[in-house]
C-alpha cells in the first residue's frame, strides 16, 4: 500500500474526471492522498474533496508563484483555515527563483508567514524550493531557531548538501517521479541515502509523471511506479518501501493518523 504525499487533484487534467482518477489510484494500492493547495481561491474546493473522500486529505497554503497575488494571506488566516478537521498541512510554500513569478521579498515574507502557521498549529510545512537553496536554508534555520515545526521538502531535486541541511533540521524529504528520469543521476544518488525514517514519496500530479508514463498527465496511481524504482535504487522491496513511507507519512502528518 502507498501514500501519495503530494498531489493536485483539483488541477486541470485530474479534476475533470476526479472519480476515475481516485479509482485508479485505489486500484494501484494508493490508500491515502494529500491534496495540496496553491491559491486561496481553491481552498474551499480542496477541502471539499477531502470532506467527500475519506482517503483524501487537504493542505492550506499559497505557492511562491502566487505570493504577489496574495498579500493579505497572513499567519492568522492560515491558522484559522487549517483548523478544519480535514486539513493536515500548511503549504505548499517556499521559494522559487527559477521562474520568479513573484517578487523575491514577497516570496520570503509569505514563506515566513507559513512557517509561523506551521509552528502555531504543529501541522507539517510543505516546502517548495527551486534555484533558491541558500535562501531556503537560511530561512528554515532562522525560523527553526524561533521554535520547532515539522515539515517536508516536497518534490526534492536539490543538492546533497541541502538534503543534509533539511535532515539536520528534522525535516522529511519527499521523492517524486523525477527520480525515474534518465538525467536524474544526482537525485538518484541522494535518494538512495535518505534515512529510511525520513523518506516520503509523491507524484505532484498532474505534473512529473514517472517512467514509464513520462509525457502523460500524472496521477496518484503512478506513485506505485516511483515506489518500485526507488525500492530498486535503495535495495529493498517495493512492499517494504511502501510500508515504510506510509508509516512515515502518518508519523509526520499526525492529524491524519489521529
Amino acid at each position: 500500500m502507498f501514500v501519495d504525499s503530494h498531489c493536485h487533484l483539483n488541477y486541470k487534467g485530474l479534476v475533470e474526471d476526479q472519480d476515475a482518477v481516485l479509482a485508479r489510484a485505489r486500484d494501484a494500492g494508493v490508500q491515502t492522498m494529500l491534496n495540496i493547495s496553491t491559491h486561496e481561491r481553491e481552498w474551499d474546493e480542496i477541502v471539499g474533496t477531502a470532506e467527500r473522500e475519506p482517503d483524501v486529505w487537504a493542505s492550506i497554503g499559497i505557492h511562491p508563484h502566487e505570493a504577489d497575488a496574495h498579500p493579505d494571506i497572513d499567519t492568522a488566516k492560515l491558522v484559522s483555515r487549517a483548523a478544519h478537521p480535514r486539513v493536515i498541512a500548511i503549504g505548499e510554500t517556499g521559494l522559487d527563483y527559477y521562474y520568479d513569478h513573484s517578487d523575491r521579498d514577497r516570496q520570503r515574507a509569505s514563506f515566513r508567514s507559513h512557517i509561523a502557521a506551521a509552528r502555531a498549529t504543529q501541522l507539517p510545512l510543505i516546502v517548495h524550493t527551486r534555484d533558491a537553496e541558500d535562501d531556503t536554508a537560511e530561512i528554515l534555520r532562522d525560523e527553526m531557531g524561533k521554535g520547532a515545526f515539522p515539515g517536508v521538502i516536497h518534490c526534492f531535486t536539490a543538492s546533497a548538501d541541502f538534503a543534509r541541511i533539511a535532515l539536520d533540521l528534522g525535516l522529511f524529504i519527499s521523492i517524486s517521479g523525477i527520480v525515474t528520469f534518465k538525467n536524474a543521476k544526482d537525485l538518484q544518488d541522494t535518494a538512495s541515502t535518505i534515512p529510511e525514517d525520513r523518506l516520503l514519496i509523491e507524484t505532484d500530479a498532474p505534473f512529473l509523471a514517472p517512467v514509464p508514463h513520462r509525457g502523460k498527465t500524472g496521477e496518484p496511481a503512478f506513485v506505485a511506479d516511483t515506489a518500485r524504482f526507488l525500492a530498486s535504487l535503495r535495495g529493498t522491496s517495493v512492499e517494504a518501501l511502501g510500508a515504510t513511507t506510509t508509516a512515515n507519512f502518518h508519523r509526520l502528518f499526525a492529524k491524519a493518523a489521529a
